[in-house]
């Protein structure tokens, strides 16, 4: 695989992330991910799979400049439904799997760490869903999932303010699980894989099966809800403000069309 690099051993996959500068989630690189899942999903040495990202940044968002090649709002929801297809699989994948989170994870970056299993952070990892400051609204399921673990007040705060949290207050609101230093995250994010890895993976399929349960049954039909607005907005004039002015590096000028 071209942006993803896999090594496995003691029962774990590591998966990096290795789209420099910024690990910006492709279409290509979601691709991946879905391959990866292939690959890893019937084979017995692999009990546990540990997504991270190479270089500065878990993944710092969306790849902007891949949106100025979309031309309309329909071919935006239907990547927004592709992606989502990919997120969801990884949801519920019968085997756990562990973001390790350092430097950021926004937008798109941070909508494939909550579909993992379980998120460690460092302390001062960036987390947030800045969509709305390209005139965008969340399209992975990012609306969905961010409730669920931050709470709706915490969750509209993040969303309708842009603004991101660290990895010490993603721990306090319930995002992530644990914080570390820069150098601990990987190592002890291993050392749980493994933990992990020595169990029946019987059970462990059926515990992460049981967990499916606990979620609200409105969830899906928020998720789907979500890309069909998703594809709205990105026909406004608004949308495409505020991609230009991302790829200019100036701030948005909003009209409300």
């Amino acid at each position: 695989m071209e942006f993803l690099s896999v090594t496995t051993g003691d029962g774990v996959a590591v998966a990096t992330i290795k789209r420099p500068p910024a690990n910006a989630l492709s279409r290509a690189l979601i691709v991946e991910v879905d391959a990866l899942l292939d690959q890893v999903e019937n084979d017995d040495a692999v009990r546990v799979i540990v997504l991270h990202g190479e270089g500065r940044f878990f993944s710092a968002g969306a790849d902007i400049k891949e949106f100025t090649e979309i031309e309309s709002g329909a071919e935006f929801s239907k990547l927004a439904n592709s992606g989502q297809e990919v997120f969801e699989r990884l949801e519920r994948f019968p085997k756990p799997v562990i973001a390790a989170i350092h430097g950021a994870a926004l937008g798109g970056g941070l909508e494939l760490a909550m579909a993992c299993h379980i998120r460690n952070v460092t302390a001062n990892a960036k987390l947030g869903l800045p969509e709305l400051q390209l005139g965008l609204i969340p399209g992975f399921a990012g609306t969905q999932r961010l409730p669920r673990y931050v709470g709706m007040p915490k969750a509209a705060e993040m969303l309708l303010t842009s603004e991101p949290i660290n990895g010490e207050e993603a721990v306090r609101y319930g995002l992530a699980n644990r914080s570390y230093s820069d150098e601990e995250l990987l190592p002890a994010t291993l050392e749980l894989a493994r933990k992990i890895a020595k169990k029946s993976p019987i059970a462990v399929k059926a515990t992460l099966d049981m967990l499916q349960y606990s979620k609200p049954s409105t969830y899906y039909e928020g998720v789907k809800a979500e890309h069909e607005a998703f594809g709205v907005v990105f026909d406004s004039e608004d949308a495409k403000e505020g991609i230009q002015a991302f790829i200019d590096k100036r701030d948005p000028s909003f009209v409300g069309k």
